[in-house]
Order: structure tokens, then sequence, then C-alpha cells
């Protein structure tokens, strides 16, 4: 198994058209120099190592200036001194969904989509198909979801057909690369369109 570093996940992801946040990779505070992205900013260290961040503390969210964007940085550094680290801008809310491939001994290739970020585990409101799909799976996963109806206009103006783009374009990506597991999560779906905002991908060999 290849464990593939955030930076390298979205970059293959964005090959794929599925639309991530702007971001550039630094290795050195000089790096932070001419930084060409919009305030506020995520900072993260990006690692094939480190697949949990938020959990060794490797995220600094909302940085909102240069000086903070350097002294979260040199935080970072001293932390995980060896790694590479994202300088990613922060996304506009919205709601938050997770959508995932795994290869699985019994089934083959699966796609996943349900409610993602801090319901997730929560309240488990997933649906499966197998791989390949057509438009009208991807439409039937959305309609199984407890919460699906968010995205047939309640109360909120959610984009349904970005959503069920982005899953046509992750089975394709599964079907054409030794993809073992993807997990986009959260994404963020709003009125504007939607981005993967983390992206993790372990390859088979």
């Amino acid at each position: 198994m290849k464990v593939l570093a955030e930076h390298e996940a979205k970059t293959l992801v964005s090959r794929y058209g599925i639309d991530v946040p702007r971001f550039r990779v630094v290795e050195r505070e000089e790096d932070l120099e001419n930084i060409d992205l919009r305030y506020p900013l995520v900072l993260k260290v990006s690692s094939p190592n480190i697949l949990h961040k938020t959990d060794v503390g490797g995220v600094i969210l909302n940085i909102t200036s240069k000086e903070m964007l350097l002294s979260s940085f040199r935080s970072l550094k001293e932390k995980f001194p060896d790694e590479k680290f994202m300088v990613e801008e922060m996304e506009t809310r919205g709601v938050e969904i997770i959508a995932g491939i795994i290869d699985d001994d019994a089934f083959g290739k699966c796609i996943m989509v349900g409610m993602g970020g801090i319901f997730t585990e929560i309240y488990r409101d997933v649906a499966f198909r197998m791989i390949p799909i057509n438009e009208e799976d991807a439409e039937e996963m959305l309609a199984e979801l407890k919460a699906g109806k968010i995205f047939s206009g309640y109360r909120m103006n959610l984009n349904r057909d970005d959503v069920i783009n982005m899953l046509m374009k992750m089975a394709r990506m599964a079907e054409e690369m030794r993809i073992k597991q993807m997990d986009l999560n959260p994404v963020i779906v709003s009125e504007s369109g939607i981005k993967a905002v983390d992206a993790k991908i372990i390859m088979e060999e």
C-alpha cells in the first residue's frame, strides 16, 4: 500500500475535475514570502505518515495575517521538522458531506456518499454502490440519505448536480487507477459550488 500526502491526493483528484481549495506546498519559511492566496488561510502538515492531522495538532485554522501565518508555520515546523506543509484558503460555510471509495475483498470497488463533518459518526447516514455507476445510481444514492432532501431545495439552494458530477468523477478514478481507499471528508457543498476540503488516498502498490 502507498499512502499519499494530502497535497498529492488533492493534486490527483483535481486532475479529474474535482474542485479543491487553492493551496500551496511549503517546506521552508522563505516559501511563505510570496504566497498568492486570500485570507483567512489554513496551515497543515502534509505527510503520508500522518493521516489524522487534527489528532496530532497538525492543523491551524483561521490564519488572518502574514504575521500569524509565519508564527503558525514556525510552530508546526518545530513539531514536524521533516515534513512538508500546505497553506490553503479556508472555504466558506456550507453543508458538509463525505464521499469515498473502498476496494472491498468481497464486493470489489464501491463508492460511498453520506453526511460528513461532525455528523459522520453520529448519524451514519451513508449510501453505497458497486462501481461502475451511472448518473441514475448517483441520484439514487442521494435519495437514500436521510438528509437527502437538502439536495432537492429543502431550506437551501444546494446544487445537486455538483454532487452527482463529483461521484461520477470519483467512480471514473476508481476504474482507471489502483485505488485501495479514498476519503473526501469534508466536502463542502454550497450554493456557489462544491469543494473537497480534505482528501486521503491509499493506493495499491
